[in-house]
């Protein structure tokens, strides 16, 4: 279309029409000033936050290399293919003439492991924003799927099927980049609240009358008294600081997660710093180039029509 005939299809459209092209002018250039500022934000975090080793890290915000693994127990499994992995996404929509409607979608929030040279570190994937390879896409023509796997041709199933099914996975063994809020729980980094504890050792023996009553109503009378009392009390301190110094001498959990009180991002990725510093340099920039030619066409609608 040349400029002549945008021009007079700018000039002739129904006032409803226009200020509708104008507002998704309008909102796309904000969208995309937003966005490259976000990529390009979260490229320099990247680029500004030296990689930790797990043994030596200190806890707080804290970037980690190594390979994903999954935890003693049972298997973390993608629904929609049975494919064992670490993490998954996935989502099943309805395809329509004009649209489509999502029918089921889910995240992963099972627990993992990151492994590098100098130790384990578990990683909670609640809220991260996660990049992986594998992405499958196929369709079939009913929900819930009638088998599980994606390997009827993509082709004969966009022409028949009326459902697109998607799930995205990061596997086991595969290289792992993880930035967030890192900390380690129990051994010698925990810090004991021994009064509180001492409370709840208490808490759960007073559900247990008949058994407290046995070992310290030393004279029977079915009541405990001041005295027994401080018995009690000097049992459970006793006891909970046997415990303190048996987990004191344990090697601690790390654990990685979602910052609490903090804005800067929690991200997982399969690819290496440099490569995600790039990828978000590259989206950083098609944000921006996005934000200048809707705000350009927005301006020029409005000059054309308005002014």
């Amino acid at each position: 279309m040349s400029a002549d005939s945008l021009q007079a299809w700018v000039l002739n459209l129904p006032q409803g029409k226009f200020y509708l092209y104008l507002l998704v002018c309008i909102i796309a250039s904000v969208a995309g000033f937003i966005f490259a500022f976000v990529f390009f934000r979260r490229a320099r975090i990247i680029e500004d936050t030296p990689t930790s080793k797990i043994r030596s890290a200190a806890q707080g915000y804290v970037e980690l290399a190594g390979r994903g693994e999954l935890m003693e127990g049972e298997s973390i499994i993608a629904p929609l293919t049975t494919t064992p992995c670490t993490w998954y996404r996935y989502k099943v929509e309805k395809i329509n003439d004009r649209h489509s409607r999502v029918v089921t979608s889910g995240t992963s929030e099972e627990l993992f492991v990151l492994v590098g040279s100098t130790g384990r570190c578990v990683i909670d994937p609640e809220g991260a924003t996660v990049t992986c390879k594998t992405k499958k896409v196929w369709y079939e023509s009913s929900y819930p799927s009638r088998r599980n796997s994606h390997k009827s041709g993509r082709f004969l199933g966009r022409l028949g099927g009326r459902y697109r099914y998607t799930e995205e996975r990061m596997h086991p063994g595969e290289s792992l980049y993880a930035i967030g809020m890192f900390m380690s729980v129990g051994g010698g980094a925990e810090s004991f609240n021994t009064d509180a504890e001492v409370r709840e050792v208490l808490a759960l023996w007073k559900k247990n009358r008949t058994a407290l009553l046995k070992h310290f109503d030393t004279n029977e009378d079915g009541e405990l008294d001041v005295q027994e009392w401080e018995v009690v009390r000097k049992a459970a301190y006793e006891r909970v600081r046997r415990e303190q110094s048996k987990r004191s001498v344990e090697p601690p959990t790390h654990l990685m997660k979602k910052p609490q009180y903090d804005n800067r991002p929690y991200l997982l990725s399969v690819y290496p710093q440099h490569e995600l510093i790039k990828r978000y340099k590259l989206k950083a920039g098609g944000c921006l180039a996005g934000f200048f030619v809707a705000g350009s066409a927005a301006v020029w609608m409005a000059t054309l029509r308005l002014v």
